[in-house]
């Protein structure tokens, strides 16, 4: 069996306690369901499979004997205890005194291995007496706050044998403390932040409030079975009776929500509570498992990650839920507001620098979607986390997982003269001075007279933007590669990409010989797809002190004839398109194709339609057919 996140995979009891006390009994009665007065010293450890406990956790049931063990062998099993029982009698007056002059004393004085350590209080031999021990524990449970609960028992009648055990696993597996304050009587900080972020996910209409849909997803998606309309009036008249602002137009609020889960821990339902914060990703200790937000993804040599069909209308639906004036952008409270369940925003304030954004630097939804595709394809676990923060889709069964997928090896890509992939790295390599940085920044609907050029000294831009590619949506980044110096080589991260895109500036003399240099010294022989620019088209042409000119050197290597580019005035976008095309047909430069065969691309165009119109449908019947 599969445990949720965040519980523990098994829980291990020590019962200790004066001699006489009945542990040894305690243990033999709970095994063999009778009493037998010839007990050992010490009975030896018993393992009680998940599957005949409640809780269906493996439980280990140590006992204690001062005859047979050492006081270092017992500090030893104190250690290794995830709880404590700590067994007197309820007819001997002494031995529950040294409950608290001994044993808590001396529990307390063995280091921790784990965040806390719970411990039970357990009267033994109640079938002796006619009076409870409950009213002497109070000020033992006021000193010792560790002491989580108090069970009274009997070995010789079996009473409350079992349910010993289960409340030594109750401590153990939902804890109280992280959840609530005993003496305020209120919800702990950490447990009211969690419980907060998961109203929010829940609350899919972004009005503050459970309405019964949202209610029942939630029931479902914790416990799996639909909450009965009758169950769902009585819970609402619970909170209606005890706080006024609980519940607003016959849906739960914020405050409702938390005071039911406060009612539930003071009835002693506080696993109702845990299963939801599992449910959600928090461990004990309140914080988000790894695991749950960055479950393992193989993701082999060659090939990238994007986000998959499902992820894309998870990431649009989520933009319109928060963009609350409809004005096509998020403005900062907004962006505040959507990831209010996350640690941080997914971007910083210069997001205008890597996505289109509106005239007031508002990230638009293509800049959105852009930002989630540049994450997921560069940093995939930040982009795991976030969805995991932002509540992707409870009712799939793979989490998270399902809004990504993995793309084919390249080589794959490259053999079948054909890539099914939708996001595409251009690596924009030029001298420095040859407007790369620039050319970059366009490609966001920037250009030159809009930017402050001190925003691109000293900072290798990097854009990502869709493309239109025959009719069907890309996405094409664009990496400006930092030039340190002429002769200083390019690292493999730097070269490999999907595309090249070889800069120079036409009004400098200089400036084609190094991207010519480049191009012989790490793309002449590799099947990357290359494009040389023109860049500054609109300033007076320079011959190049090269040994041959722009345009000879394209034909001489069978590459397209040079690409006249210019960051003034209004900025044309074909340059994308083309480079976006490139990278979804490598083996155009194989073939020696030139960009101005509109024949041959007007094939290729249909061509890539048609796969990826196959592509869209296979996604979206699979998608169907996983819901």
């Amino acid at each position: 069996m599969v445990l949720p996140v965040g519980v523990r995979q098994n829980v291990r009891i020590l019962l200790v306690g004066e001699r006489s006390v009945g542990k040894t009994s305690i243990v033999l009665s709970l095994v063999t369901e009778e009493f037998t007065e010839d007990v050992p010293a010490k009975a030896e450890e018993i393992t009680i499979p998940g599957d005949v406990t409640p809780e269906k956790v493996p439980t280990f049931i140590v006992d204690y004997s001062a005859v047979e063990q050492t006081h270092e062998m017992l500090t030893t099993e104190i250690q290794r205890a995830h709880v404590v029982c700590v067994v007197y009698a309820v007819n001997d007056e002494e031995s529950l005194e040294k409950v608290s002059t001994y044993w808590l004393p001396l529990l307390r004085d063995v280091p921790l291995t784990q965040h806390y350590r719970p411990v039970v209080l357990v009267g033994n031999k109640m079938d002796l007496v006619d009076f409870t021990s409950a009213d002497s524990l109070s000020t033992i449970m006021d000193e010792f706050p560790e002491v989580q609960m108090c069970v009274e028992c009997s070995a010789r009648t079996l009473k409350n044998i079992s349910e010993m055990f289960y409340c030594a696993q109750k401590v153990v597996l939902h804890p109280v403390p992280p959840l609530y304050n005993v003496d305020q009587q209120e919800l702990t900080d950490a447990c009211q932040k969690a419980l907060v972020r998961i109203f929010k996910v829940c609350d899919t209409d972004n009005d503050g409030l459970l309405n019964d849909v949202e209610l029942n997803n939630f029931q479902t998606y914790c416990f799996d079975v639909p909450l009965q309309p009758n169950v769902l009036d009585e819970v609402k008249a619970i909170v209606r009776r005890n706080i006024s602002d609980g519940v607003v137009n016959n849906a739960l609020t914020l405050r409702g929500f938390l005071f039911l889960h406060c009612l539930y821990i003071q009835r002693g339902r506080n696993e109702t509570t845990w299963r939801i914060l599992r449910k959600f990703g928090y461990m004990n200790n309140l914080e988000m498992s790894k695991d749950f937000l960055r479950p393992f993804i193989l993701v082999p040599a060659g090939c990238t990650t994007e986000i998959s069909y499902k992820g894309q209308q998870f990431l649009t639906t989520l933009f319109e839920r928060f963009d609350k004036d409809r004005d096509g952008a998020l403005s900062p409270a907004e962006v505040d507001d959507l990831f209010s369940t996350c640690p941080a925003p997914l971007w910083g304030p210069d997001v205008h620098r890597t996505v289109s954004t509106n005239s007031k630097g508002w990230i638009t939804l293509q800049g959105f979607m852009s930002q989630w595709v540049l994450t997921t394809l560069l940093d995939l676990p930040k982009a795991l986390e976030y969805f995991a923060y932002l509540g992707y889709p409870m009712t799939d069964t793979k989490g998270q997982l399902s809004a990504i997928q993995v793309t084919r090896e390249k080589r794959l890509d490259l053999a079948k003269r054909q890539t099914t992939r939708s996001v595409y790295q251009c690596h924009v390599i030029g001298p420095r001075g040859s407007g790369k940085s620039m050319l970059c920044r366009c490609f966001i609907g920037d250009n030159l007279e809009d930017i402050q050029l001190s925003e691109l000294k000293g900072n290798p831009q990097c854009t990502v933007n869709a493309v239109q590619v025959y009719g069907q949506e890309k996405y094409l980044v664009l990496r400006d590669i930092d030039v340190r110096h002429v002769l200083e080589p390019l690292q493999p991260s730097e070269v490999q990409c999907d595309v090249a895109c070889l800069v120079y500036d036409i009004s400098s003399p200089k400036s084609f010989e190094y991207v010519a240099r480049i191009y012989l010294k790490y793309f002449v022989d590799s099947k990357i797809p290359v494009l040389m620019v023109a860049n500054k088209s609109d300033l007076e042409e320079a011959r190049q002190d090269y040994l041959l000119q722009p345009a000879a050197f394209c034909s001489h290597h069978k590459l397209p004839p040079p690409h006249p580019f210019s960051a003034s005035g209004a900025v044309k976008r074909d340059l994308y398109v083309k480079l976006s095309t490139m990278a979804a047909f490598p083996h155009l430069k194989q073939l020696g194709l030139l960009m101005g065969d509109s024949i041959v691309w007007w094939k290729v165009g249909l061509g890539i339609a048609a796969a990826t119109v196959v592509s869209l449908l296979v996604v979206r019947i699979l998608s169907s057919g996983d819901r």
